[in-house]
């Protein structure tokens, strides 16, 4: 198979057409190789517009998810980010490419160690993988200009709110079982602005109670 020719083919019918226009994102999404971030006998419909099954209720985010919300983050080169499930490190190897840093949390060792192997294979260097309990994030390495979540969740927990720099950004797929929407919250001081984007399907990541969160 021509991966090639697939990842063009992803970003002229599901990335171009979805009012993504950030070069940096079209040229991440053209440069890293999303069947190496699925598994082997699923690398043949990795660039399908769907969620690839990791097992375990695990996936790899539909691309242009991730591209859309990516774009509505107006990430900076010299930003400093967090990743709240990294998976297999798909989307954050996107990121990576388009950021300073990025720490990715994830609590599967194996995906730890997958993620790992993947980032090497692909020649990033700037993404610290850290195993640990995904509703905690990582406040040792921050606070972040940005945290992504590599999935959907039914709140965002208060304290990742905290963990955000000022005019920081959080973006998350939030759902209440029925229908799922992008949203981006922007850190001003106390007070946190809420910004509803665009309808997604995208699975929900385990390990996030609802009497540890924040919603809006």
């Amino acid at each position: 198979m021509d991966f090639a020719a697939a990842r063009r083919n992803m970003v002229d019918c599901q990335i171009l057409p979805n009012q993504v226009d950030d070069e940096r994102i079209i040229d991440a999404l053209l440069e890293i190789p999303r069947e190496k971030f699925v598994p082997d006998p699923l690398s043949g419909i990795a660039y399908v517009d769907e969620n690839i099954p990791l097992g375990n209720g695990r996936c790899v985010m539909e691309a242009m998810v991730i591209a859309r919300l990516l774009q509505m983050a107006s990430l900076s080169s010299e930003d400093m980010a967090l990743t709240i499930g990294c998976g297999t490190g798909y989307a954050v190897s996107i990121l990576a490419k388009i950021v300073d840093t990025v720490v990715a949390v994830e609590s599967d060792k194996v995906l730890v160690q997958k993620a790992a192997e993947n980032f090497a294979a692909v020649g990033l260097n700037n993404i610290a993988v850290i195993e640990g309990n995904l509703s905690e994030g990582n406040i040792e390495q921050g606070p972040y200009d940005f945290i992504f979540f590599d999935g959907a969740v039914t709140k965002v927990p208060a304290k990742l709110f905290d963990q955000l720099t000022e005019n920081g950004r959080l973006a998350a797929i939030v759902t209440n079982g029925v229908t799922s929407r992008a949203c981006l919250y922007t850190r001003y001081g106390d007070l946190l602005a809420m910004r509803e984007v665009f309808d997604a399907g995208t699975p929900l990541l385990p390990g996030f109670e609802e009497d540890e969160a924040f919603s809006f």
